[in-house]
């Protein structure tokens, strides 16, 4: 007897991998044509898909730009506030959490499309049992804040720095880094990226269409 899989919408992985799913879709794109556009192989596509993985901040970057989208609308369709009359409030609580195995991402205002800025406040675990070993590297430039907790900060040119409550950095997101929590509790990290560069309107085919159920939110 065949199992049908069903997302579980209360888990972030599952409603992130439904939202791929529909945007995927709302293309007309298979697998592979989304692996050649995001660079990421179609057995990680799947897996996304189907709630088995949670992809890195890097594999999401690829993603949003496989799909030539703000990364908030991998999680929910944002309101494009076009012009210069743009704000966004997001209440605690309200952002949009994706946890990978060494920290959980808070995206914060996401409603609004082709940000700038991504905003987002990350936790990340204490003294993880197999820390990150692979460097992040993608364009754009990235600030953090420590909130709270203590972390060690690892970059491709420079000795590590460990930062604490108050403390903050400032880096180019081309150079390799990663962060690991090295205190006795969890880290919370006030995190401020660059888009690299503007993404375009959607067109074409792969403009979404006006129906009550486009761009679902997961």
């Amino acid at each position: 007897m065949t199992t049908m899989f069903t997302p579980d919408r209360t888990n972030p992985s599952s409603a992130l991998g439904a939202r791929l799913r529909a945007l995927r879709t709302e293309r007309g794109w298979t697998l592979e044509q989304l692996s050649q556009s995001s660079g990421l192989a179609r057995s990680t596509l799947s897996k996304i898909e189907n709630g088995l993985l949670s992809p890195t901040y890097d594999a999401l970057l690829k993603l949003a730009d496989g799909l030539a989208l703000d990364l908030a609308e991998l999680f929910a369709s944002p309101v494009a506030h076009m012009g210069s009359g743009r704000r966004s409030i997001c209440r605690r609580g309200e952002g949009q959490a994706h946890p990978t195995p060494w920290c959980v991402h808070e995206l914060l205002c996401g409603e609004l499309a082709h940000k700038q800025m991504m905003p987002f406040v990350t936790t990340v675990h204490a003294r993880p049992e197999d820390p990150p070993e692979e460097w992040s590297r993608h364009p754009g430039e990235e600030f953090v804040h420590v909130l709270s907790g203590e972390i060690e900060l690892h970059t491709e040119y420079y000795r590590p720095e460990r930062l604490a409550e108050g403390d903050s950095f400032y880096l180019d997101s081309r150079m390799g880094h990663r962060v690991v929590s090295v205190g006795p509790q969890d880290a919370r990290l006030l995190w401020v990226s660059t888009q690299p560069e503007p993404l375009p309107e959607p067109t074409g085919a792969d403009a979404p269409e006006a129906s009550p159920t486009n761009g679902a939110s997961a």
